[in-house]
């Protein structure tokens, strides 16, 4: 199961790699303006903040469900690649492609969390790493006009959709266990966490929707921009693999020093867009404002709550979805009319985030 897992991870990440590194750039290539691309960026994290809700009203995290979900996300890649000449067209696309994705990684979250545990899943979840900056450094080689990072985007979800479908298949169904627990998340009640776990994503809003756009646009080449993301994503791999004993410790600490440092990381972007020894340097807090602060927010709330499913689907939605959505539409139009603030609006998000995680540890422990 380690290796199928591991195989998941690099395809399904791959894919990440095609839609935030080489889409934004592709639909700027295609005529699209900053404020188009970021709607329909943020179309799929809406449907990812939306999809949540429908499991408290019964919809069941089952294997059927799992299943017409990889349907929905081959479907939508397809649909992908006859659509970049028409906005409602792609825009449609992008939704049926985000309820895909959106549905398929939680339940794999939860069979890794389940079966391998919070210190082993940094090894395996590292692979999605992998995939991510090899996608990276062989697309941009590839890359002479738009139609080829379709092509890229296709195969890998087929190639993820055959190997997700086959660990569905080969694990027990986590629906059975969990039919009995009873919804112990209030998003009211836990406000403060679920804002700054937000809120952190919604300052990478930027970041995944127009960080190329936003190098190359300081005259810094796209080769170099790519090399930038692989140096991210190497330093993301490093702590993927070696963080299994920070997660033994203090979880709620380690959200907060990791939304600190991210705050610090766009703060620099902001002051140094085109100095590259600063902008490498900021590529490896990536290794704690990623890496780090997603295996800390999932480990925490499978801890926190008893329906970890649903707090999976939660955090997907909520954090991904809903900051996802508000992130790529802010960034657009921030970048359209203020492209100077950028990334220092996404600092100030950030640094709200941290602020919020601070508040709830102070209402857990008292």
């Amino acid at each position: 199961m380690p290796a199928l897992l591991g195989t998941f991870y690099f395809f399904y990440f791959s894919i990440v790699g095609v839609y935030i590194i080489f889409m934004p750039k592709v639909l700027a290539m295609s005529g699209y303006s900053a404020s188009e691309i970021g709607t329909i960026f943020a179309v799929a994290p809406l449907v990812r903040f939306l999809l949540p809700f429908a499991f408290t009203r019964g919809l069941k995290l089952s294997l059927k469900t799992f299943n017409a979900a990889l349907f929905v996300m081959l479907l939508s890649s397809v649909a992908f690649y006859f659509s970049l000449d028409n906005f409602y067209k792609l825009l449609l696309a992008n939704i049926g492609l985000g309820i895909g994705l959106s549905l398929i990684l939680p339940y794999i979250e939860l069979i890794a969390l389940s079966q391998i545990g919070k210190e082993r899943y940094g090894k395996i979840r590292l692979f999605g790493s992998v995939g991510f900056v090899l996608i990276a450094l062989v697309l941009v080689r590839f890359l002479k006009e738009p139609i080829i990072a379709l092509e890229f985007l296709v195969v890998l979800t087929f190639l993820t959709a055959i190997v997700a479908f086959v660990i569905a298949k080969n694990t027990n169904k986590t629906e059975d266990k969990t039919e009995d627990i009873q919804n112990d998340i209030s998003l009211l009640v836990d406000w403060r966490l679920w804002l700054g776990l937000t809120l952190m994503q919604v300052s990478f809003g930027a970041y995944y929707n127009f960080f190329t756009i936003y190098e190359t646009d300081h005259s810094v080449s796209m080769n170099m921009t790519i090399y930038l993301w692989s140096f991210g994503v190497l330093a993301e791999i490093f702590m993927l693999y070696y963080q299994g004993k920070l997660l033994r410790g203090n979880l709620l600490a380690i959200l907060q020093i990791t939304t600190f440092a991210t705050a610090l990381r766009w703060f620099l972007l902001f002051l140094f867009p085109q100095n590259l020894w600063i902008l490498f340097f900021s590529q490896t807090l990536h290794a704690l404002s990623f890496a780090l602060f997603h295996s800390a927010a999932i480990s925490y709330l499978f801890y926190l709550y008893k329906h970890k499913p649903l707090a999976q689907q939660f955090f997907s939605g909520i954090t991904y979805g809903l900051g996802g959505f508000s992130g790529a539409l802010l960034a657009g139009y921030i970048y359209e009319f203020y492209p100077k603030y950028l990334f220092l609006s996404s600092a100030a998000l950030a640094l709200f985030a941290c602020w919020f995680l601070y508040m709830w540890s102070k209402k857990s422990y008292n």
